[in-house]
């Protein structure tokens, strides 16, 4: 008797992933194949995604046969994820095995919840999971289908769809899959183009890699002298980071900008040449001198491409009115930022002290389709000239002229120390009480572990084994509870050195 071939897809919301199966029904009826489907419903949107369970027999007319309803540990043939942690969780399911599954995955990723809300950088690692990919399956096929989709101006699941095609794991033919997407009668133009791209790029008609090096190329217009500039004076294996922080400064601020990163990196170098240290200095930099604030939401409501992109979103025609309304719901606090340091600080005094900070906001809505709200954001977001001049750049730029100094100060003693240390700028981001809880607990640190280290009461090794355990607490409790226990702890094991201080005191 055949044995069926078994698919099991992992979609998000939003991807269509119900859709995709019904193609694929749709396709295998047509060619006469018995085919059975199970749809099992997951959480809302990111937090789960929603599972599709096929068995295909493999030629038609095949004796009739039970198919399961569930797919069973390491009896799946081909594997589809539209997002790339989906594959991941597949694969420690263990519905993913090397000794038979086609792997199909897009490369792109969408947060769930769990990275959203950490105190810090809680992303997943995306090298960790793509190692696990290419490990634990037979075969595979990878690419940014999200970026396809929008190259296409196709849709994710249609990519999906011609990516399957292209593995020819099925007996079904390209045009069995384009009739299907006919039959739906839902944008069939926009949902053929996509299953075209998905199928090249399966088929290895598209190079991937070609077209990324021509979107890098372009960002990189404006600064290709400070990106030469990085190339000449600091280490190859830090460049691919470094390259990315000027483009993002670049484009966040101005060149001046990306130049004073790089200053700051070249007195880095000048300290140490260890290039892991580097390129994670560099990592973080990136992140904390482009902070948010108020001219940056700004800045990417009023994007060129932002309503374009909503459109594709909705499903929008080109002859479809859309409208949008932003919230927006700033504190005392936030509209000082945008004020200079001597007048803010005035201000937030007396809001402190009247007890109006943290307790009074100003609730606003922008229809930014409509030409006011559209260029009220836009006015906001023309404000970039003015950003230095404010207190909040003030601020962030003290601190992380504080947080250099230390790193340099312990690269010349240890470049390891060098960087615990600067993975603690993932304590500090966000805006309002986020950034001051982050900035408090990296205060904390910094005065019991990181201040002795750098005198020298404090072993480099005994304080980087602190230093990440304080960090790791303080990531994991926002109230910094369990920060507070761990530095009571440190301060116990390493008392008789004098060095690390209870908070309380």
């Amino acid at each position: 008797m055949s044995r069926p071939v078994t698919l099991l897809i992992g979609a998000l919301g939003g991807d269509g992933g119900g859709v995709l199966c019904d193609w694929i029904v749709e396709a295998a009826q047509a060619r006469g194949l018995g085919v059975q489907a199970t749809q099992i419903p997951g959480v809302a949107q990111r937090t789960g995604a929603t599972t599709y369970y096929l068995e295909v027999m493999p030629q038609p007319g095949a004796r009739p046969r039970v198919l399961a309803l569930n797919p069973a540990i390491g009896e799946v043939d081909v594997a589809l994820a539209s997002e790339l942690l989906e594959a991941g969780r597949m694969i420690f399911n263990g519905f993913v095995t090397p000794d038979r599954t086609v792997l199909i995955a897009s490369t792109h990723r969408v947060l769930a919840i769990a990275e959203r809300s950490a105190m810090g950088d809680g992303a997943f690692d995306t090298g960790k999971l793509l190692r696990a990919v290419k490990e634990r399956s037979k075969a595979q096929i990878l690419f940014d289908m999200d970026q396809a989709a929008e190259e296409s101006g196709g849709v994710l699941n249609a990519v999906l769809l011609g990516a399957l095609a292209g593995s020819g794991r099925l007996p079904i033919p390209d045009e069995a899959y384009e009739a299907a997407i006919r039959a739906s009668g839902k944008s069939v133009d926009s949902n053929l183009a996509g299953f075209a791209f998905g199928r090249a790029h399966a088929r290895g008609e598209l190079d991937q890699a070609v077209r990324q090096h021509r979107k890098r190329q372009a960002e990189a217009a404006g600064v290709e002298d400070l990106t030469a500039r990085a190339r000449t004076a600091l280490p190859a294996a830090a460049l691919d980071t470094i390259e990315e922080g000027v483009r993002r400064l670049a484009a966040y601020q101005d060149r001046r900008y990306a130049a004073l990163y790089l200053d700051r990196l070249d007195a880095l170098a000048a300290v140490s040449a260890d290039a892991a240290l580097l390129r994670e200095v560099g990592r973080h930099l990136a992140v904390r001198m482009s902070f948010e604030d108020a001219i940056r939401v700004a800045q990417a409501k009023a994007a060129p491409d932002r309503m374009a992109r909503i459109r594709a979103e909705v499903r929008a025609g080109a002859d479809e009115p859309i409208e949008v309304t932003e919230h927006f719901k700033p504190g005392i606090e936030e509209l000082c930022a945008l004020l200079p340091p001597a007048p803010a600080r005035a201000i937030v005094g007396w809001a402190e002290r009247t007890g109006r900070l943290g307790r009074v906001f100003f609730p606003m809505r922008l229809r930014t389709t409509t030409v006011s709200g559209y260029l009220r954001v836009r006015l906001l977001a023309g404000l970039r000239w003015w950003r230095p001049r404010t207190w909040r750049y003030a601020e962030e730029q003290a601190e992380i002229e504080r947080w250099l100094g230390a790193i340099r100060s312990a690269a010349a003693r240890s470049p390891a120390l060098a960087l615990e240390i600067a993975e603690c700028a993932r304590l500090v981001k966000g805006y309002g009480d986020t950034l001051k809880r982050g900035l408090a607990n990296w205060r904390r640190i910094e005065a019991e572990l990181v201040a002795p280290a750098l005198a020298g009461t404090l072993s480099p090794q005994a304080a980087i084994d602190a230093i990440a355990s304080a960090r790791v607490a303080a990531l994991a409790d926002p109230d910094g509870e369990t920060l507070t226990r761990t530095l009571a702890s440190a301060a116990q094991r390493l008392g008789g050195a004098g060095a690390v201080r209870h908070a309380a005191e």
